[in-house]
Order: C-alpha cells, then sequence, then structure tokens
C-alpha cells in the first residue's frame, strides 16, 4: 500500500472519528443572567436533563449563569456569531431580537397576566416571523415578573414624587427611557445588571421599578426602604436558539427540542409567577408598602398614555400595534 493511500486513509479515520465526536457531543449553549441557583436555573436544569434523557444523550444543553457571558446584547451578539446557541432572554434580549415583542410591556394596558397571555397569543405569528426574520427562533415564553415601584428613602407616590431622585434605567429599555423622559426633574442612571448593586450600594442610584423575584434574586431589596404595592406594568422573557441551529439538528432531536422547550416555557412562567407572588409578599413585610390613591393611579394612567403615544411617534413600536395592544388589553 503505498504512502499516499496510508495518508488519505488515515486523514479519512480522523475526519470520521472527529464528525462522530462532535456528534456524540451536540451540546447547545445558553446563556443567561439569571444566578445559578435560582428559580430560573432549576426549571433550566430540569429542561437540559430532560433533552439528554429523551436524546439518549446525543444532544445536550448548557447553561452560563449569572451574565457571565455578557449582558443580553452580549449573548445575542455571541448567538449571531456562534459562540451561543440560545439564551433564556429578558426584555432587553428580545428586544434586540424583534423589538415589537416588548409592545405587551408597555405600562398601563394589562391589569392580569391572563390578558397579557391573550393579547401575546393573538400576536404569535407576528412575533415568531420577526424573530425568524432575525435568525432566532422562540421555543416558549419564560416571564420575569409584575412590576414594582423601589425607593430608597422615600415613598414613590404620584410621578411627581421622581422628581430630583435618581431611578435605574436599563441602557437598552426604550420604555423606561421613555417613561422617566416624560417626568420633569428625573435623571434616571443607565446602568447593566450587574452595575446595579454596586450603584445601590454608593447611593448613585435610589429607585428602581423591577419585579418582586428579581429585586430579590439579585440581591437589590434590602437596600431598597420602600415598595408600591399597585403593579401596572410586567416584564416578560422567553427561550430562544438560533433558528439554523435549530434547523440544523436531525428531525428526531429538533423534535425534542421544541416538545421540551414548551414544557420548560410552561413550567417556567408558572414557577416564576408563583415566586414573584411569594416575593412581595415577603418584601411587603420587611418595606414601607404604598398603595396608589385613586388621584395618584390617575396621574399614573395619563402618564403612561403619554408614554404610549411617545413610543409611537419615535416609531420605538408602530403605532398601530400600540393601538391593537391596548384594544387586546381591554
Amino acid at each position: 500500500m503505498s504512502r499516499k493511500l496510508l495518508a488519505w486513509m488515515f486523514g479519512l479515520a480522523l475526519l470520521l472519528g472527529a464528525t462522530r465526536e462532535a456528534r456524540a457531543e451536540n451540546v447547545l449553549k445558553f446563556g443567561s443572567l439569571a444566578p445559578s441557583q435560582s428559580p430560573w436555573a432549576q426549571v433550566l436544569n430540569t429542561w437540559a436533563r430532560a433533552v439528554d434523557a429523551k436524546s439518549n444523550h446525543s444532544l445536550k444543553l448548557q447553561f452560563f449563569w449569572n451574565g457571565t457571558q455578557g449582558d443580553e446584547a452580549a449573548m445575542v451578539g455571541k448567538v449571531k456569531s456562534g459562540q451561543l446557541q440560545g439564551l433564556a432572554a429578558t426584555a432587553v434580549g428580545l428586544g434586540k431580537i424583534h423589538k415589537p415583542i416588548l409592545v405587551v410591556q408597555v405600562p398601563g394596558v394589562f391589569d392580569s397576566w391572563a390578558k397579557l397571555d391573550a393579547a401575546r397569543a393573538a400576536l404569535m405569528g407576528d412575533f415568531q416571523q420577526g424573530a425568524r426574520d432575525k435568525g432566532f427562533h422562540i421555543l416558549g415564553w419564560g416571564d420575569v415578573g409584575r412590576m414594582h415601584w423601589y425607593s430608597k428613602g422615600f415613598a414613590v407616590t404620584s410621578p411627581g414624587s421622581l422628581r430630583g431622585q435618581k431611578p435605574y434605567v436599563w441602557r437598552d429599555d426604550d420604555i423606561h427611557r421613555t417613561l422617566f423622559g416624560a417626568i420633569p426633574g428625573v435623571t434616571a442612571v443607565p446602568l447593566g445588571v450587574p452595575e446595579v448593586l454596586p450603584a445601590l450600594n454608593s447611593g448613585a442610584v435610589n429607585a428602581a421599578h423591577t419585579p418582586a423575584l428579581t429585586c430579590g434574586q439579585l440581591q437589590w431589596v434590602s437596600r431598597f426602604s420602600n415598595i408600591v404595592a399597585d403593579s401596572d406594568a410586567f416584564m416578560i422573557g422567553a427561550l430562544v436558539i438560533s433558528e439554523s441551529v435549530l434547523q440544523g439538528l436531525s428531525e428526531d432531536e429538533r423534535q425534542i427540542l421544541t416538545d421540551t422547550g414548551a414544557v420548560a416555557a410552561n413550567a417556567l412562567t408558572q414557577r416564576i409567577r408563583n415566586e414573584d407572588d411569594a416575593a412581595l409578599a415577603r418584601q411587603r413585610e420587611k418595606l414601607e408598602v404604598h398603595q396608589f390613591s385613586d388621584a395618584e393611579r390617575a396621574e399614573w394612567m395619563a402618564l403612561y398614555k403619554t408614554v404610549r403615544e411617545r413610543l409611537g411617534q419615535q416609531n420605538v413600536f408602530p403605532p398601530d400595534l400600540i393601538s391593537r395592544v391596548e384594544g387586546l388589553g381591554r
């Protein structure tokens, strides 16, 4: 046998071996901001075990917790470049994928999860197509919680109570930037999630609008003195994966991933909503609680209407989409 033939056969053997090894270790990497011991992690680790078992170990999910892959904007970029295959996204990540999805977070529209769920189901076809057009696929929703006002050293009552204060705003959050911009005298502090706790400790931030569970899990709650019991907005999330990665799986693996992903998303939604309610109940025992008066609520609802109008004028969301969501919220 010639040296050339031996070399060719050796190279082919290596190639086939590498192919088999890659197939046996088909690992899909997902990023998340959630802490590793959080309820999100518990549900998603259960999903990973289900995928591993149902695929007979040919498909595995690996999660990176605590924002170790960067903020959600960075994670979306890593999915596009192939460094990650998916992420457990909250609002910022979804906004980077297909911003119209975030229209269900506009404040003052939904007064229950049931109404939000119904509106999102009605819009799901458009949302999924928008995500696919950007190279992503929504495996299922995994929401974050109902949003409440937190503050230190003062109570949030009417919108005017925020004048002269320093509320935190997520850098890429168009909704809250618009909201704070509509209140004269408010200087919002744009930060990424890992920067919030140090800012609370230093006094650079003294207010936030966030879900109770998030506030607790990220250790922010002990830095606040006051909470508002009312909630007029929701923070959503979703499990998303690269569309090309999904389509590159075998038919069986794709079915396993989408089926178990839907189950995991439903479990995550129910678990997180219950945990969010429980976190709020605990925090109400520790913080000074304010309930909006009828006059204060009227001021907030007027502000929220202004915010929605400005979001449409700025084309953050198409005005007709905002109108449609408002109609679905009634």
